[in-house]
């Protein structure tokens, strides 16, 4: 076991494994290009020791260049990419070749074909050494791969957490629990803080709020919270970057939570994309959507009975709470074929005692 930063890592892949893979990609490619000289472009950070070893293992002709790409506000967080070093001149009628590290998702490959879209080569093609299919869903074949590994987060041979790792030898993987991170959704009235205050105790999970994180970030003049209420002082939606951020903040203050319970975000589809996008830079995902359905007319009776204590004006008029159902519906609908494209949507029955209701949550979350 080695540690990096906050995080354990466990032995996976032992060098000769990652150098027998680099050979076999070697002879594949070599069989397709040992009469003429590719170029071969490596992606860094991470591929620098990959290209190195497939250098020594490529025994013919060819040329080698390096492309690198970074993120501002975070690349999972805003999918923005920035090019810090470009693709290399004078490629017109040259076989490109990408040497990749990892391809997963496939979103910084789009990139790297974007880089190439407009130069005039003879063919390109993409190669990498680990290349993890359950999770790839990009529109470009993969035509070389070393190892085909699982959707785990690795660290060694080029590959870092928080930029440690690179110079490991051999890879490791993230030693941890299988974490429970879930979506809450419900209308007004629905007990979605009353059923996530039971499930946090339940399954050690932390309950991230985005009013309560907006007001305390606010209220403690933090540099977040001066950044949203600039654009709320001005009448203006704070962006989707500076909440992620905020919510980045709170999960990283919760290293032992078993998980997260997101409720408040996100509200539209663009939200969904970039919480997932956020947390597979954190090696998460969602792995569940709950929405606790109850009929209108039971929970304005909620609401109504509710803001006789509550003094909250919006739970006093029928008319405005049934304007807030409205507005939900209309929010909710692409996120739940978001969610439901992804298998993770589940509805589950709001109405009936609080502790009936917590066991059908908790049933879904069994389930996972």
């Amino acid at each position: 076991m080695i540690k990096l930063h906050d995080k354990v890592f466990k032995p996976y892949l032992k060098e000769e494994q990652i150098l027998a893979a680099i050979d076999k990609m070697a002879k594949e490619i070599a069989n397709d290009y040992k009469d003429e000289t590719p170029l071969f472009v490596g992606v860094l950070n991470g591929a620098f020791m990959f290209v190195a070893d497939f250098l020594k293992a490529y025994q013919h002709p060819c040329e080698v260049s390096f492309v690198r790409l970074s993120s501002y506000q975070g690349l999972t967080s805003t999918g923005i990419v920035e090019t810090l070093l470009d693709v290399p001149e004078e490629l017109e009628g040259k076989s490109v070749i990408i040497l990749e590290d990892v391809v997963d998702t496939g979103r910084t490959l789009k990139e790297l074909v974007h880089l190439f879209s407009n130069t005039n080569v003879k063919e390109f093609k993409i190669g990498t050494l680990f290349y993890k299919s359950d999770i790839y869903n990009g529109e470009y074949a993969i035509d070389y791969v070393g190892l085909e590994i699982p959707d785990h987060f690795i660290v060694g041979y080029g590959l870092d957490y928080n930029e440690l790792g690179r110079n490991l030898r051999e890879v490791y993987q993230l030693n941890q629990t299988d974490m429970i991170n879930l979506v809450l959704f419900g209308k007004p009235g629905a007990g979605k803080g009353t059923q996530a205050g039971f499930l946090k105790e339940k399954y050690n999970l932390k309950h991230i709020s985005t009013g309560d994180v907006f007001r305390y970030n606010i209220k403690n003049g933090t540099d977040l919270g001066n950044l949203a209420k600039s654009y709320i002082d001005k009448g203006d939606l704070v962006p989707d970057e500076v909440t992620i951020d905020m919510l980045k903040d709170e999960v990283e203050k919760n290293p032992d939570a078993a998980g997260f319970i997101f409720d408040g975000f996100p509200r539209t589809a663009a939200q969904a994309e970039a919480l997932d996008n956020f947390l597979e830079s954190k090696d998460m995902k969602v792995n569940a959507t709950i929405a606790l359905e109850a009929e209108d007319d039971i929970l304005v009776e909620r609401l109504l009975e509710r803001g006789k204590s509550s003094g909250r004006s919006d739970d006093q008029d029928e008319s405005k709470i049934r304007n807030r159902f409205d507005e939900y519906n209309e929010k909710t609908a692409p996120l739940k074929a978001y969610y439901e494209k992804q298998g993770k949507f589940h509805s589950v029955n709001g109405i009936g005692e609080i502790d009936e209701i917590t066991q059908r949550l908790s049933k879904v979350i069994d389930s996972l």
